[in-house]
């Protein structure tokens, strides 16, 4: 084949790509991938819509703990944002606005989850094996899936045996109305904190069981004026100056390395919980943790509601549950007519939660056998033309920000195959084995991640596989620089 040819076989391929997931994740990388040129993709949602964790997380209260105007897309600026820490409706509102403007929704197939994915070789294909029976054959798989996925159910005796109505946070019923109903709320981390408050204004009694309390810090979050609104919709540099500014203040941002920051932090926190007024139940809410040992949590109302007379607070820890009660250690039984599980998801899971099968016929549950690990995030060894967002080890600051610096990264592979006329993509082992290797050895210099809380940052073996040390910008900075070296690279044929 000449070159004249061979240039115009290349300007033809148009792989066929898969993307898992129509959360942020998926739709930023099918409208990259619809920029480059490359169309020949659809995007699998296991749901009925698009949305990813703000189409799943509908609990009363639910809210981005970043700045709105962060936390969404570079190349979509929302200039009309309610207040600064943006609602759950307002953010699925603007994603779906997102997915319109951009032409996104007819290479979306919902209802279509992804249950196993194998890697065939010698045609260097990939065949997604999905829940409704049905297959599908793809060159490149985008796993756009995150961190957010399985959700964890306590292992609480008696639970499955509850008569009542049972809810976990990340599968609200609003059908279900807690008007006049006694609640109990298991678990008191990010959910929690965002729910409890709201519960609590509808429902007669609310049992709010705690196992360990968690820092929570005030947040600016007043509503903006329509004056301020009218200020960001008439000047279209103003959203983008306030996304630079919350952007720089992250950047700035060193309290998990310096530990004054973490004490001014701390007493932040203390000034928040001072509104609480039983002494007691304040000396309950303080952590024994360090600031930044467990996720950040933002609240103005939280505390408040704790000078609720229907609100209580258990720390007395779960014995068993009952048909209609909460039984604690000292043997007191509360009886409840609705369980709410704020326990969050298997967090370490990543690409793990799908029955991923690479080369040689190697499993991700026995390649991650100790904690999910990724080269910068997005590729990970021994499986080829597969790439992640929103991966191992990516966790920091605006995950919005940090996917679509994945998704240009794994843009830049899939552009390199087709450009070259290649057929697959691997990370080299030992490229990642000491990314890794290093990147562990910086995790253990983060003070406050040493502090023994229990945390959904560490794999059951001790690693620490959803945190970045390092800034957002760092983060951005590494991607660019990784060279094509480390990487194997096959022709087609």
């Amino acid at each position: 084949m000449g070159g004249a040819e061979r240039a115009r076989s290349r300007a033809r391929r148009d792989p066929r790509i898969v993307i898992v997931g129509a959360g942020p994740g998926g739709l930023a990388m099918g409208i990259k991938l619809m920029q480059a040129g490359l169309t020949n993709f659809v995007i699998l949602e296991k749901s009925d819509r698009i949305g990813g964790t703000w189409n799943h997380n509908r609990y009363p209260g639910c809210a981005c703990d970043i700045p709105s105007h962060l936390y969404s897309f570079s190349f979509e600026i929302k200039r009309d944002w309610s207040r600064p820490y943006a609602p759950q409706p307002e953010i699925l509102d603007y994603l779906d606005g997102v997915a319109e403007k951009y032409g996104v929704l007819p290479f979306c197939r919902f209802g279509d989850g992804v249950r196993r994915a194998v890697w065939d070789e010698a045609s260097a294909r990939w065949t997604l094996e999905l829940e409704s029976g049905r297959s599908v054959e793809a060159e490149i798989v985008v796993s756009a899936i995150g961190m957010f996925n399985d959700l964890v159910f306590p292992a609480i005796p008696g639970l499955d045996e509850f008569a009542g109505t049972c809810i976990h946070t990340a599968r609200w019923s609003w059908e279900h109305s807690l008007a006049g109903e006694r609640v109990a709320v298991i678990g008191s981390a990010a959910s929690a904190v965002q729910l409890v408050p709201e519960v609590a204004k509808e429902a007669a009694r609310v049992h709010l069981f705690q196992r360990s309390a968690n820092w929570v810090l005030p947040k600016e979050d007043d509503p903006y004026t329509e004056a301020q609104l009218e200020h960001f919709r008439n000047d279209p540099d103003a959203a983008r100056a306030v996304r630079q500014e919350i952007f720089d203040g992250i950047e700035a941002g060193k309290a998990f390395v310096d530990r004054s920051i973490g004490e001014e932090l701390e007493a932040a926190a203390l000034g928040n919980m001072a509104v609480v007024e039983d002494p007691e139940v304040r000396a309950k809410l303080v952590p024994t943790h360090k600031w930044g040992c467990k996720r950040p949590l933002f609240s103005n109302d939280y505390y408040p509601a704790f000078n609720r007379p229907n609100l209580e607070l258990v720390t007395e820890p779960i014995e068993r549950i009952t048909r209609d009660a909460v039984v604690t250690a000292d043997g007191r039984a509360r009886t409840v007519d609705t369980l709410v599980l704020a326990t969050g998801f298997e967090a370490t899971r990543y690409l793990s939660a799908i029955d991923v099968v690479g080369r040689g016929g190697v499993s991700i549950h026995e390649a991650w056998k100790d904690g999910a690990q990724a080269h910068f995030g997005v590729t990970t060894a021994g499986f080829p033309n597969l790439f992640m967002l929103y991966g191992p080890n990516t966790n920091q600051g605006s995950l919005i920000t940090m996917i679509e610096w994945e998704a240009d990264h794994a843009l830049r592979l899939i552009r390199h195959l087709v450009d070259e006329d290649l057929a697959w993509v691997d990370t080299r082992p030992e490229p990642m084995a000491l990314f890794n290797e290093r990147l562990q050895k910086e995790i253990a210099t983060i003070e406050p991640w040493q502090d023994g809380c229990s945390n959904y940052y560490r794999s059951p073996s001790g690693r620490v596989v959803t945190q970045w040390p390092h800034s957002m910008g760092a983060f951005r900075d590494a991607l660019a620089a990784i060279p094509l070296e480390d990487y194997e690279f096959v022709g087609r044929g």
